[in-house]
């Protein structure tokens, strides 16, 4: 094989890969709805600490009593951790907890959004994105 059809090989697999990472990642107006935020309140079902999004999962009762699973999508835990929020084992948010969330809303009508700021039940809150509106100013 000859250096130019190696070099040609090396550049296209390369090229490949860069637009398979960069198609990875998600914009965020694309997922979630930026002008329309909300707040719910429920009880901790699941906190997952993971990279390059952590996830909590609420259970939140509806207005018939009936249990609803609702999941938001949070940053890394890194940047989880510089906000002030820690795993259940540090302290911090564990299945059980009573919060209140208030979350950009996904564009699908999902039971879903994007967590912007959580409220504990014992008064601390956390704001995950400096952006972070308030619910009633949608």
């Amino acid at each position: 094989m000859t250096r130019s059809r190696i070099r040609a090989l090396v550049t296209i697999s390369l090229s490949t890969l860069a637009a398979g990472s960069v198609s990875a990642h998600h914009s965020i107006q694309a997922q979630f709805d930026i002008h329309k935020s909300f707040s719910i309140a429920g009880t901790v079902a699941r906190v997952e600490w993971i990279n390059p999004h952590s996830y909590l999962t609420l259970n939140v009762k509806d207005a018939d009593g009936k249990v609803q699973k609702w999941a938001f999508e949070m940053g890394a835990a890194g940047q989880l951790r510089r906000t002030g929020l820690s795993r259940a084992d540090r302290g911090g948010l564990k299945a059980g907890d009573e919060v209140t969330v208030t979350a950009m809303a996904a564009r699908d009508g999902s039971n879903s959004g994007l967590l912007q700021e959580l409220k504990m039940a014992d008064g601390r809150v956390f704001k995950l994105r400096p952006d972070a509106p308030d619910a009633g100013a949608q």
